[in-house]
């Protein structure tokens, strides 16, 4: 059932060079939900080598919330399982795989710019797309893995069936999968409808993967919900055969939290999308309510979260002078679709920005302790997540 169209959006990391800009690929962004299963997803896919490739643009280590964060989890993953044999999906530049020696970790890479720094850190590195034809020849050439691992990555990937078989053939019998992603419950919750972007084919329930790691011959043994992107679920999965690692009981949780938020309820997405509309209305109301009062605004974050909202909701430069971001490979672009200039920090965000919009709303705090200053001399946030409003001072957390 299609419940919500986002219109037309661009690559979401594919910014552009000034003065080249026709051509610009774009596509109708529509998300649909299965329920019979409560798998959320697009209801057309974008080409996975025109979002994944040598010129792919996101660096996770430039955040250091998920420095943090991928430190702890590979703390847990050694404290919990052991000295373990690892294969991480999806390794971008190593900010994981890092904190694993060298003779005891894979990565597997699409974007050939970052499967070359893990390789220049000494990891083998297989420079191509998750496949069944991949997990045969890494079972056979390294053996099968007791922790296969990935994150902000399966949501990715549009053919689930595969790669869930894929990734039966290269775990041990006794081995672990652990993967996380976004959580659908938390969107819903959050209106954070800027979750869904190109390269997000899916946003996941517990409950959807529960129904499709079922039929794949793998049992849920725990789930930990987790801050990252605004909310996601990291999924613990063995084989249904293993007499290792037992249920926790989480999963039961999680399932009766989504039951009662409805879902597998298709009022639930109806509604959701009702809510969409209602927020895209307020934050071009709210925007220009403060350029019209001479104010000057720039973005926080050249995000694909806010190259979804942005396209949405029509917003360009004559509301958003220009966009802020540490990613050098970004600045001195423009903005996919809607051609906001990209500049760095240093060069605009000083004392003459009187509001920035929060394209990077899930790192708040990270910002926000960054941003003090900004905050002291009277300067505000702007964020729609969970609702469209302004930030002073110190704020909560979204």
């Amino acid at each position: 059932m299609k419940f919500l169209d986002l219109g037309q959006q661009p690559i979401a990391n594919a910014f552009l060079t000034p003065g080249k800009c026709e051509n610009e690929f774009f596509y109708n962004l529509e998300v649909g939900v299965d329920l019979e299963t409560s798998l959320v997803s697009h209801v057309d896919f974008v080409p996975p080598s025109m979002m994944f490739n040598d010129t792919y643009v996101y660096h996770t280590s430039s955040s250091k919330t998920m420095v943090k964060h991928f430190r702890s989890v590979a703390k847990e993953i050694k404290r919990d399982f052991g000295d373990v044999k690892i294969l991480e999906i999806g390794s971008n530049d190593g900010t994981f795989i890092k904190n694993f020696d060298l003779d005891k970790a894979i990565a597997v890479e699409p974007c050939g710019n970052f499967a070359k720094l893990t390789t220049e850190m000494g990891y083998t590195t297989h420079n191509e797309f998750w496949s069944q034809k991949l997990a045969v020849q890494l079972a056979h050439r390294h053996n099968r893995f007791d922790v296969i691992y990935s994150a902000n990555c399966m949501c990715h990937i549009q053919d689930l069936d595969s790669a869930f078989r894929a990734i039966y053939y290269a775990l041990d019998d006794n081995g672990v999968f652990i993967f996380e992603d976004p959580s659908l419950l938390e969107m819903l919750e959050r209106n954070s409808y800027d979750q869904i972007y190109d390269e997000h084919a899916h946003i996941f329930s517990v409950t959807a993967l529960n129904n499709i790691l079922h039929t794949m011959g793998f049992e849920i043994f725990r789930v930990d919900k987790t801050p990252i992107h605004g909310g996601s679920n990291r999924i613990f999965v063995k084989k249904k055969h293993s007499i290792k690692n037992p249920p926790d009981g989480s999963l039961d949780i999680e399932l009766e939290q989504e039951d009662l938020a409805g879902i597998s309820d298709k009022q639930t997405y109806l509604d959701f999308a009702k809510r969409v509309e209602t927020s895209k209305h307020k934050l071009l109301e709210l925007l220009h309510d403060i350029k019209d009062g001479g104010n000057k605004i720039v973005s926080y974050g050249a995000t694909s979260k806010s190259t979804s909202v942005f396209n949405y909701c029509g917003i360009g430069p004559d509301l958003v002078d220009y966009i802020t971001d540490t990613t050098p490979d970004k600045q001195g672009k423009l903005s996919p679709g809607v051609h906001i200039p990209v500049v760095s920090p240093k060069e605009g965000f000083d004392d003459s920005v009187d509001y920035a919009f929060l394209g990077a709303w899930n790192f708040l705090e990270e910002i926000t302790k960054k941003e003090s200053k900004f905050l002291r001399r009277g300067g505000q946030f702007i964020t729609h997540v969970p609702e469209v409003r302004t930030l002073r001072g110190e704020p909560a957390n979204v």
